[in-house]
C-alpha cells in the first residue's frame, strides 16, 4: 500500500484513462490508501461505482467533454492529484510507429499529438483550477523515456517521439504557471517503464529480462514517486525508479 504522507489528508484524486492498463492500476492503487477518500476515475467506457471509486465518461479529442467533466465533479474532499494516464503509439487501424523518416504521415502526427499532447493539456486548462491553492497537489501526465530528445539515441518513432517531448514541454511551462498561483503545487511526466499493456505488447519480447513490469508494480512505482516528489521536481521528467529524464 502506497503511503502518500506528503499529502495533506483526505483529498480526491483523479485519474485520466483509467480503462487503460497502467490507469486501472493507478485507480486501484489510490483507491486503495486511506488518504484519498475518493478516486474519480475517468474512461471513455462507462463503469459502475465500485467503494470509492466514482467512474465517469470523457472523451479527449472532446474539449466540451473534458468542461463538462470539470463542470460536475462533486468530491467530499479536496482534489490534489490528477493523473493523465491516456496515450497512443499504434492502433488496430494503420497507425504504427515508424521504422525511418519515409514512413512519417501528416495522419499519423495528427493522431499522435491529439492523445499524447493535446487531451492532456486540455485536461490541465480545465482541471487545474480545481486544485486548491495552498498545500501539495499535483498535475501528471504519463509520458516516455524516448520523448526525451537528450537520451534519443535509436531514432525512428517519429511521432510518437515527437508528441511525447511535446508534453513534457507542456508540462514544463504549466510547471511555471503553477509557481505564481499554487506555489505548493507539482507537475511532473512520468515514465512508467516497459508494461505489460496493449501499448506495449508489439514490442515486449524485445524487453530485457526483469524489465517488463506488470500494471500493478508500475503504479505502485509511479504513485511512490508523486509521493515523494516536491516543488522544485515540477516540470521534470521522472522515471519509475525515481531518476529524472532530461528533456
Amino acid at each position: 500500500m502506497v503511503d502518500l504522507s506528503s499529502f495533506p489528508e483526505p483529498f480526491a484524486a483523479c485519474v485520466f484513462g483509467a480503462s487503460g492498463g497502467i490507469g486501472a492500476a493507478l485507480v486501484q492503487t489510490l483507491a486503495a490508501s486511506p488518504r484519498v477518500s475518493q478516486v474519480h476515475a475517468r474512461s471513455r467506457r462507462a463503469a459502475n461505482p465500485a467503494g470509492n471509486i466514482v467512474p465517469f465518461t470523457f472523451d479527449l479529442l472532446d474539449e466540451n467533454s473534458i468542461a463538462q467533466a470539470a463542470a460536475s465533479l462533486k468530491t467530499d474532499s479536496p482534489i490534489r492529484l490528477i493523473i493523465v494516464a491516456t496515450g497512443l503509439l499504434h492502433d488496430d487501424r494503420d497507425l504504427q510507429p515508424e521504422k525511418n523518416y519515409r514512413a512519417q504521415s501528416p495522419d499519423a502526427y495528427a493522431r499522435a499529438f491529439a492523445i499524447n499532447a493535446t487531451g492532456p493539456a486540455l485536461v490541465a486548462k480545465h482541471f487545474l483550477p480545481l486544485l486548491p491553492r495552498t498545500g501539495k497537489s499535483v498535475f501528471a501526465a504519463i509520458s516516455a523515456r524516448v520523448g526525451s530528445i537528450e537520451d534519443n539515441r535509436l531514432g525512428g518513432w517519429h511521432a510518437y517521439r515527437a508528441s511525447k517531448a511535446a508534453l513534457n514541454m507542456i508540462m514544463r511551462n504549466l510547471a511555471i504557471e503553477l509557481s505564481r498561483s499554487h506555489p505548493d503545487a507539482i507537475a511532473l511526466t512520468l515514465h512508467p517503464g516497459t508494461v505489460e499493456t496493449n501499448l506495449s505488447a508489439p514490442f515486449a519480447r524485445n524487453v530485457a529480462s526483469g524489465q517488463l513490469f506488470t500494471p500493478d508494480h508500475s503504479a505502485s512505482c509511479l504513485i511512490d514517486v508523486i509521493d515523494k516528489a516536491v516543488p522544485a521536481d515540477s516540470g521534470s521528467l521522472i522515471a519509475w525508479d525515481g531518476q529524472k529524464i532530461p528533456f
